[in-house]
């Protein structure tokens, strides 16, 4: 019976409760407001950039993107030249010039070194070097020639006077009859090499042999030395077995020996035809970056360093 009264609460109760939710939100808006109101000024500040055109204007504006395109256009002005050379004096040299002008003058070069004068130029026929440094006019002639190579020269650098050494005499005239004298077994040095005998005295040359000059041109050897010939990077070590050697000037400097002091006898560099030189195959010869790197080694740094560094054993051919 007591039914009725039963609906008319759970009716006012669940009004009550749906009073307090509704009271509960309405108390709870007041305190998010002031959160989204604070968060509202810095809202379009943090939100540009994903419009198109608030993204792009901090890249345009920022100074360290402005600032970027410097280096690398110039690390795009440096160019690398691969150069073989000897190591002495050749290869000193092209170092000097690597780490005191080249960088200057938009180089960087990268020395290859060899032992000998036939790989350089090989090595330049076949794409691997971009020059060379290391032989003179006479002998790039004969090997291009030989090898059907189309060598040209770009510039005279240095002359490295051809002398006579020993371990054995302290003079020429000290020579005894039948004395090995051991010389280069390449054409151009050969006769380089004959015509400084000849020069001294000890030997006569057929008239108008030249630096082709050979032993069958040899017309008188009054002490009957015996000519033996060597690849020109082995004459510093015959002269163990020798009376005396005609070596290069760069392989003399090689093993300590100074040719302006221990040379009995040495070339003279004046009106000398055998001026080391820039090499390149024919057609690179006026590269820019070939006539710079002539520039510099006919430079007035480069004649000081030689002068200075080398003493008389080395002499500037320009």
């Amino acid at each position: 019976m007591f039914r009725p009264h039963v609906r008319p609460l759970v009716l006012i109760s669940l009004l009550s409760l749906a009073l307090t939710a509704c009271g509960g939100a309405q108390s709870s808006t007041p305190t998010a407001a002031p959160t989204a109101a604070a968060a509202a000024p810095t809202a379009p500040a943090t939100q540009a950039p994903t419009t198109p055109e608030a993204a792009t204007a901090p890249a345009t504006q920022a100074p360290a993107a402005a600032a970027s395109p410097a280096p690398a256009t110039t690390e795009a002005s440096v160019v690398t030249l691969r150069v073989g050379v000897v190591p002495v004096p050749h290869g000193e040299i092209l170092t000097y010039i690597n780490d005191n002008l080249a960088a200057a003058a938009g180089l960087t070069l990268e020395i290859v070194e060899f032992s000998d004068y036939v790989q350089p130029n090989l090595a330049l026929a076949d794409g691997q070097l971009d020059a060379n440094f290391f032989q003179h006019v006479p002998y790039l002639e004969d090997f291009a020639k030989e090898h059907n190579i189309p060598l040209v020269p770009v510039a005279n650098v240095h002359i490295e006077p051809l002398g006579i050494y020993s371990r054995k005499v302290k003079g020429l005239d000290e020579l005894t009859a039948g004395a090995v004298v051991a010389i280069p077994n390449d054409v151009t040095n050969a006769g380089r090499a004959l015509q400084l005998l000849a020069t001294n005295g000890l030997l006569t040359l057929r008239e108008g042999a030249g630096s082709a000059a050979t032993i069958a041109d040899i017309t008188a050897n009054p002490k009957e030395l015996k000519i033996a010939e060597l690849e020109a990077a082995q004459l510093p070590r015959s002269l163990d077995d020798t009376a005396i050697s005609v070596i290069n000037g760069n392989y003399a400097l090689e093993v300590g020996l100074t040719p302006s002091t221990d040379a009995l006898a040495l070339e003279s560099g004046i009106g000398n035809p055998y001026a080391n030189v820039l090499a390149v195959l024919k057609g690179k010869e006026s590269d820019p970056a070939i006539q710079t790197l002539a520039r510099l080694l006919n430079s007035p740094e480069v004649k000081q360093f030689i002068e200075e560094h080398y003493k008389g054993s080395v002499l500037p051919a320009f």
